[in-house]
């Protein structure tokens, strides 16, 4: 967790290709997934800048 997945192994990986149009689609289900995942405040994708995505999950303060 919290490694940082690149976007092109993202891109194969999920869609088995990386090109323009399955770029823009995982920009989609990026988007969605984010809005999903804004319900709890510990998880976020974060985008690093020319490397790929990092899903963040902070410790829970309930424990």
């Amino acid at each position: 967790m919290n490694d940082i997945l690149p976007r092109s192994e993202a891109l194969t990986k999920i869609w088995s290709e990386d090109n323009y149009f399955t770029a823009r689609s995982m920009d989609v289900f990026v988007t969605k997934l984010r809005k999903y995942l804004s319900l709890d405040e510990n998880i976020e994708i974060v985008n690093i800048h020319g490397n790929g995505f990092q899903l963040l999950v902070k410790a829970s303060e309930e424990a």
